[in-house]
């Protein structure tokens, strides 16, 4: 997509990331001490913040992720090295600026033969696995279990990579994901290392196409057009100008209110909201065992 708003910026192909140390199996005592963290790390992609109530957004209501908020870290000073899809997920998996892990934009291909997070736990002990979206042009390294979508993915029937292998899926993309999560968390790991899963959903990512049991949920809403959404950038500055594509409104008007006051997009997070209360729903912690706020 060529077209980049002002209101794109902040959260372009940005994500929201839950870092849960919880020590899941056996959660009913106290985490052991000497036991590392298990980690689950939740990535959902251009999700902006005027659709999460926790940062104060009126577009829907996103009760588990205010929940992380509350009871975790809530990120209102937050800067992205590079926001744009490919490239955010390779400086997470590095730590390192796309300039130094050669991965600049969407198209290229990661190196992963560089070190990673996820390779540094695994050498640590940790099972590790990825499921959802990778968008990275490389087969995934440093993952015990991978089963990724291919390229961005489609919201219906995504034919997903497991370890490699294609193998067809019938159903709504982010069930899925959720699905395969759930199945990996419960049986397909070693109860007796801790892990590190990264569930990464191609939700909230245009084109918007909710699921059957969300597709009408905002029919009779009216959503908002944002204040700046017709800006015309004269009192802008020179990057702004020099860099960014816009749309001529007076021909297309509509593309860039589609952009931001489509009920599907709403409807899309609201399918997030539910998978997200399926994860913590079956991995409930009591409120003794690992404190949010002690991560």
């Amino acid at each position: 997509m060529k077209t980049k708003t002002s209101l794109r910026t902040a959260l372009a192909a940005a994500f929201f990331v839950a870092l849960l140390g919880f020590r899941l199996a056996g959660a009913a005592g106290a985490p052991e001490p000497d036991r590392p963290p298990n980690i689950l790390f939740i990535f959902t992609d251009d999700h902006g913040d005027q659709a999460i109530s926790a940062y104060g957004g009126s577009l829907n209501e996103t009760p588990n992720l205010d929940r992380l908020a509350r009871e975790g870290m809530l990120f209102r000073n937050c800067y992205v090295t590079n926001s744009i899809c490919g490239p955010s997920r390779a400086v997470i998996l590095t730590g390192k600026h796309s300039r130094l892990n050669g991965f600049l934009r969407n198209g290229m291909t990661f190196d992963g033969a560089q070190q990673t997070f996820p390779k540094i736990l695994r050498a640590r002990g940790y099972q590790t696995a990825v499921i959802g979206k990778w968008h990275l042009g490389s087969a995934p390294a440093g993952f015990d279990h991978s089963e990724i979508l291919i390229g961005q993915g489609p919201y219906y029937n995504p034919p997903m990579l497991l370890d490699g292998e294609r193998v067809e899926h019938t159903g709504y993309t982010t069930d899925i994901v959720t699905d395969k999560a759930l199945a990996w968390l419960r049986t397909g790991r070693d109860p007796d290392k801790p892990f590190m899963l990264m569930c990464q959903h191609k939700a909230p990512h245009r084109n918007w196409q909710p699921s059957p049991a969300h597709l009408a949920m905002y029919d009779d809403s009216l959503i908002p057009e944002p204040a700046t959404l017709f800006d015309d950038y004269a009192t802008r500055g020179t990057a702004a100008h020099d860099e960014w594509e816009l749309y001529d409104l007076a021909e297309d008007p509509d593309e860039l209110r589609n952009l931001f006051d489509d009920p599907a997009y709403a409807s899309v997070v609201s399918d997030m909201k539910a998978e997200l209360e399926r994860l913590r729903e079956h991995y409930r912690v009591p409120e003794d065992t690992l404190p949010m706020q002690d991560l």
